[in-house]
């Protein structure tokens, strides 16, 4: 049995958990502004401030299921260790600054995913896995785009054929409040989502250590703590980002970028209620180009769009690999 991590070493290591949601509101910022800010609806030091709100009180709305799907559905909770737990952090963290870097919009979350994977093959191999909790995962992978892109492109032509009769400044006015509400919506599914992902690391590594009872729970400060980090850093924005999302892929105007917003918001609602760690880059992406679609397929700029795909394929498998490098150091000084 591995002896207990000494108490300096359990708060650093929660320290890097907390670091990492905070790098993953940095990077998912975008997600939650970026269609606000290039309809310029709102400038973005206010999107961000409005985005971070919402992240924070976004535990108020929904239970921790996909915390627990984290912390005991990716990889088996007896194997987990605090070598375990930093080698997935790292595969993670590295990923996320290397995309975040490259103003590429890659998923925070399977890229923690990658990393337990990673991490937990290094420690035991193929044993480790549980595959019922990672083949929902992947399996998000697709349908989270896909049913975002769905619902944004049925918003378009529901709205459209509401405001039929409205003149263009007419429908421009009312969903630039509208984008109020929709970004807000989209802001706490993001947090709501995002942040259990945190919240699940550090709670199985407390549970690994004893110090959490008989039974996996995500104690009260965790929640907060996950939440302050992660609105901490959408606060800080992820600006290369922002241009990617917001701009790069299509034009957006405030009525498009309403309904690719409530398409995402609902996506990750139902995941976030479902205990499935979807990717908020992945399903706002999805929804962003159904908002394009629906205009006129040309209007979306397919071949950023078949990058963004590209970097979403690679992202477990190479924060996979980081973290078994991680691990294998790790191991070393444990």
């Amino acid at each position: 049995m591995e002896a207990p991590l000494s108490l300096p070493l359990l708060v650093g290591l929660i320290g890097v958990a907390l670091f990492f949601d905070f790098l993953n509101g940095l990077h998912d910022a975008a997600n939650s502004i970026a269609t606000i800010v290039s309809t310029r609806v709102l400038r973005p030091q206010y999107a961000v401030a409005w985005a971070a709100f919402f992240n924070f009180i976004a535990f108020l709305f929904f239970g921790l299921h996909v915390a627990e799907t984290l912390g005991t559905g990716i990889i088996d909770p007896a194997i987990v260790s605090p070598q375990v737990i930093f080698a997935a952090l790292m595969g993670a963290i590295v990923w996320n600054i290397v995309t975040w870097l490259f103003g590429i919009p890659s998923s925070s979350s399977h890229a923690l995913v990658g990393g337990l994977v990673g991490a937990g093959l290094a420690k035991v191999g193929v044993s480790s896995i549980v595959w019922s909790g990672l083949l929902k995962t992947v399996g998000a992978i697709v349908m989270s785009p896909a049913i975002g892109f769905l619902l944004a492109l049925f918003f378009v032509l529901v709205v459209s054929w509401m405001f039929v009769r409205q003149t263009p400044f007419a429908v421009d006015r009312t969903f630039r409040f509208m984008q109020f509400i929709s970004a807000s919506l989209y802001s706490l599914g993001h947090g709501g989502n995002d942040a259990q992902k945190t919240m699940g690391i550090i709670a199985i590594l407390l549970f690994s250590q004893g110090h959490l009872g008989g039974s996996f729970h995500v104690p009260l400060w965790v929640v907060i703590s996950c939440q302050s980090a992660m609105a901490l850093g959408t606060l800080f924005g992820g600006w290369r980002i922002v241009h990617t999302m917001g701009s790069k892929i299509t034009r957006l105007n405030p009525m498009q970028g309403f309904c690719a917003e409530t398409g995402g918001a609902l996506t990750l609602f139902a995941a976030t209620w479902l205990g499935i760690p979807v990717s908020t880059t992945h399903t706002i992406t999805g929804a962003i180009i159904g908002v394009g679609a629906a205009r006129r397929l040309s209007a979306v700029r397919w071949g950023v769009a078949g990058n963004i795909v590209i970097a979403w394929i690679i992202t477990m498998p190479a924060a996979a690999i980081i973290a078994a490098a991680s691990y294998g150091i790790a191991s070393l000084f444990g």
